[in-house]
């Protein structure tokens, strides 16, 4: 499994993600310049400039038309996806962290931190059809929305029916995209929720936390399901389309890297069956906390982005594919 290697920025990965199809890649960092890829061959075509600080989060529309960017230079952009060109920018109160287009495309939601006097605050915000006037007003502003420190991510659940958050306090809430009422909470983790990623027909979603474990939830009920154990922070997860199989990726801190920086080895992805819950096989290769990882959507190979600055994108060996488990 000789992984092809995406040299494209010149800072910490902080997100990758795939389009519907799988055959582009967007990646995103913090030395603000988002690039978009071909996935097949790793061949870079073309990157987006505008933002002024690190880039959190991305998201692909439904035909691979439209990127959004979430950035710390408090703005979540939204580029024309073939061109590179820039859109519009959506003003928010404080550091952009994490984007979603809604089931779709028609809005999207947004999460900024807390910045001076400003909470850290939910938005929505509908994106403009054919022939209307962008609006920088979002929708919808959900300030009270009970999470102790960071709202690390928002998510749309499907057909829209909520707006899923994941926090710092472990904790994963649902709110009515409408009125920003709280329908629901649930305790998932003991440490800060890094990321949380849905299987393809959003029926399973699986979160990774700096409590050192992932865990599958069931979406209807919000229960969990499984727990993935590792003995380091988890930054992301990913579910296999074709397999009862997931992937997990993290790593210390980064301030305490350097103390042990010959053991270099600890980057790894690390695969764990679904339903058994037992690691099977970890892949070395990264020099620094694996930041963001996904399976592609044929489920043929995954891609890890970490904070070394580079991308790692490893086709599965027939022997993997031929597995039956």
């Amino acid at each position: 499994m000789h992984p092809i290697l995406l040299k494209g920025h010149s800072r910490s990965i902080t997100m990758i993600k795939h389009n519907r199809e799988g055959d582009l890649l967007v990646t995103v960092a913090k030395d603000h310049v988002p690039s978009l890829w071909y996935s097949a061959t790793g061949e870079r075509i073309g990157t987006f400039h505008g933002h002024q600080g690190a880039v959190w989060a991305c998201d692909i529309s439904y035909h691979s038309e439209y990127l959004l960017t979430a950035a710390a230079d408090a703005s979540v952009k939204l580029w024309d996806l073939k061109t590179g060109k820039e859109i519009f920018s959506f003003k928010h109160t404080g550091s952009a962290r994490s984007v979603n287009f809604a089931h779709g495309d028609k809005q999207f939601v947004s999460v900024s931190d807390q910045f001076a006097e400003n909470p850290a605050t939910v938005f929505v915000y509908d994106l403009a059809q054919e022939g209307e006037k962008q609006s920088n007003q979002p929708k919808l502003a959900i300030t009270k929305h009970g999470h102790k420190g960071r709202v690390t991510g928002a998510y749309w659940m499907p057909l829209n029916e909520a707006i899923l958050t994941t926090g710092e306090d472990g904790v994963v809430k649902l709110f009515n995209p409408e009125t920003g009422a709280l329908i629901s909470e649930h305790k998932i983790h003991n440490g800060s929720i890094t990321n949380l990623s849905f299987n393809k027909d959003k029926t399973l979603a699986i979160t990774s936390s700096k409590d050192n474990t992932a865990k599958l939830i069931d979406v209807e009920t919000m229960e969990v399901l499984k727990t993935y154990e590792t003995d380091r922070p988890v930054n992301s997860a990913s579910i296999s389309p074709t397999k009862e199989h997931v992937v997990l990726g993290g790593g210390q801190e980064a301030m305490s890297v350097t103390v042990t920086a010959g053991r270099a080895g600890k980057f790894e992805a690390r695969f764990f069956h679904q339903v058994y819950e037992e690691e099977f096989a970890r892949v070395k290769g990264h020099f620094g906390p694996i930041n963001s990882i996904t399976f592609h959507p044929d489920g043929k190979s995954y891609t890890s982005g970490a904070e070394d600055g580079y991308v790692r994108i490893h086709h599965f060996d027939q022997e993997y594919l031929d597995r039956d488990a």
